[in-house]
């Protein structure tokens, strides 16, 4: 499967096979786009993704060996996030999707978050999640794929765009 993420300041695309194992990957941080500013910029954001993913679809796919024809589907982060990098990567993958007729799949990104610990560390279910990412902070029970219960969260997301900042 090739994933492609774009929800936010850092563009990604990575290519994992059917063992979970992660076969290539490429990341591109807008960190010094943004420091400028102070924080991340929507529009810059939208714009870098625009101008790198394509070279970063190329550098995942040559670095996993594989062939889009090779691939079983395409996945993007679908939300939530900033609008215009979303659109940037659903796009991209929709279009890579439908030229080689394959599936598309919207992933939700906070359950990218909640999930990934799976692929990367093999965890079973269920398990405790501190998920600090921007405007979501929440402390979860997740007890299988789309089975959360939120244990609490924070009144203030103050703390996940600080997180995001470091």
């Amino acid at each position: 499967v090739l994933g492609i993420e774009t929800s936010c300041d850092e563009t990604a695309a990575a290519v994992v096979d059917g063992e979970r194992r992660v076969l290539a990957e490429r990341i591109l941080s807008q960190t010094e786009e943004h420091r400028p500013f102070g924080g991340v910029v929507p529009e810059v954001a939208a714009r870098a993704h625009l101008e790198h993913i394509d070279r970063l679809v190329g550098e995942a796919m040559d670095g996993a060996g594989v062939g889009f024809g090779d691939l079983d589907g395409v996945a993007a982060t679908g939300g939530p996030g900033l609008i215009g990098g979303l659109m940037v990567g659903v796009t991209c993958a929709k279009a890579i999707a439908a030229v080689h007729s394959k599936p598309f799949l919207a992933v939700n990104h906070l359950e990218g978050h909640a999930l990934s610990v799976r692929l990367s560390d093999g965890i079973g279910f269920p398990y405790l999640l501190l998920l600090v990412s921007g405007g979501h902070c929440q402390l979860l029970a997740v007890d299988g794929v789309g089975a959360y219960r939120r244990l609490g969260t924070t009144i203030d997301d103050a703390l996940g765009e600080a997180f995001d900042k470091t």
